[in-house]
């Protein structure tokens, strides 16, 4: 049995970059044209020329969506795209429109084309009948439930992909119209205002019938399915994907690096103690904005799925600082600023190579060799006295104070 894939999301070459470095098999992006997150920083050609080389470095591959529901005006340029593509080495784009297979096995035969989630398959003929028009894979709608994944699974010979962590649809995935009726913005052509998680207030005509003090909200919580990954393991998932498109470069380390070591884990040793499963949650919790669950997979479809009133969205501030270099000599590591911290915090070290390592920070110097005391300027670039050996890309973290 093939090891599980690890896929991993990236709004630009940066946070593509990181995402292949804190472990992830594949990542997927989105191109400047026909991609699901127009608002995304996204990829021009060159960028994904770059990324491709990147990814063969580390023997990891990159899918590009092409995944907009299309309309006639949305072919210009399509075959073209598509060539580009396959001749710079992408391993597949993902798409939700069927009519798009015979134009990729045409135009760029090397090119897999893996079924986007926006087409809600849900059951094992669904999968079938995508592999008779000639798809690679099938990304399984969210709303599928453990078992009725482990049934797929057991009745198909296609390679099949599961969501385990993000943004969930408070609708169907693929059939929410709110963004486009409320605001023009159509979600299945990259769109989406997330109308969702906008704050309500209930009328009966020109009345109040809510709290006229509380907002509403019918936001989902984010999934979490790190308690389901061994079964998925087992039962012949080939890929967990990991939603984030629009998130954050330590959103990206530290979530893959916690599915990276979960998954290692698991091949190494076997099924997961409690213990360990619940420091790799602990681990994912760092990296949270909103409330987590884990979504449909349960097969309970209650109201705690939602967050209704207040919907918990935040970012954490936790998060301090990248390093981009490290002095052996001076023992001295060259960061640029995230978020506030100053002397005397306790940091904690993440990265490729490192498992959370703390130091106390005592000196602090800009570029000017200055002192500092407090590192409030973000961007700006510091030298951080440390005891111990770091790394470019590596990531600093503030711990509460106990």
């Amino acid at each position: 049995m093939d090891k599980i894939e690890l896929l991993a999301p990236a709004k630009d070459l940066q946070k593509a970059k990181i995402a292949i470095m804190y472990g992830a098999d594949a990542v997927y992006v989105g191109g400047k044209f026909y991609s699901l997150r127009s608002r995304a920083s996204n990829f021009g050609l060159e960028e994904l020329k770059e990324l491709a080389d990147f990814a063969k470095q580390y023997k990891a591959k990159v899918y590009v969506t092409v995944n907009i529901v299309f309309h006639d005006a949305d072919y210009y340029g399509i075959k073209e795209y598509l060539k580009y593509l396959d001749k710079i080495g992408i391993n597949a784009v993902i798409i939700s429109s069927l009519a798009l297979i015979p134009l990729v096995r045409k135009n760029a035969p090397d090119l897999e084309c893996h079924i986007s989630t926006q087409l809600s398959a849900l059951n094992s003929a669904a999968v079938k009948t995508l592999k008779e028009f000639g798809a690679d894979r099938v990304v399984l709608a969210r709303e599928a439930s453990m078992n009725q994944i482990e049934q797929i699974t057991h009745k198909v010979d296609l390679p099949v992909e599961v969501f385990i962590h993000g943004g969930m649809c408070s609708n169907y995935s693929g059939r929410c119209v709110l963004s486009n009726r409320m605001t023009l913005r159509d979600a299945n052509r990259g769109g989406c205002a997330h109308s969702c998680r906008w704050k309500y207030r209930l009328y009966d005509g020109r009345d109040i019938i809510s709290d006229p003090y509380t907002l509403l909200s019918m936001s989902s919580k984010d999934l979490r399915a790190s308690a389901y990954i061994e079964r998925m393991i087992e039962c012949g998932v080939a890929s967990l994907k990991i939603e984030g498109r629009m998130k954050s470069e330590y959103y990206i380390g530290q979530v893959v690096k916690t599915y990276r070591r979960m998954i290692d884990d698991y091949y190494a040793n076997g099924p997961l103690t409690k213990e360990k499963l619940a420091y790799y949650d602990n681990e994912l919790t760092k990296a949270e904005n909103r409330p987590s669950d884990d979504g449909f997979l349960s097969g309970d479809c209650d109201n705690s799925k939602h967050l209704y009133g207040v919907n918990g969205a935040g970012v954490t501030h936790d998060y301090v600082a990248y390093v981009r270099d490290y002095d052996e000599i001076r023992k001295l590591a060259i960061v640029e600023v995230k978020n506030v911290f100053q002397s005397g915090d306790v940091i904690e070290v993440f990265g490729p190579h490192i498992n959370n390592k703390r130091f106390r920070v005592e000196y602090m110097f800009d570029t000017n060799w200055e002192n500092v005391d407090l590192a409030n300027k973000p961007t700006q670039i510091l030298n951080i006295r440390i005891p111990f050996k770091v790394e470019p890309c590596d990531m600093f973290r503030r711990v509460a104070q106990e």
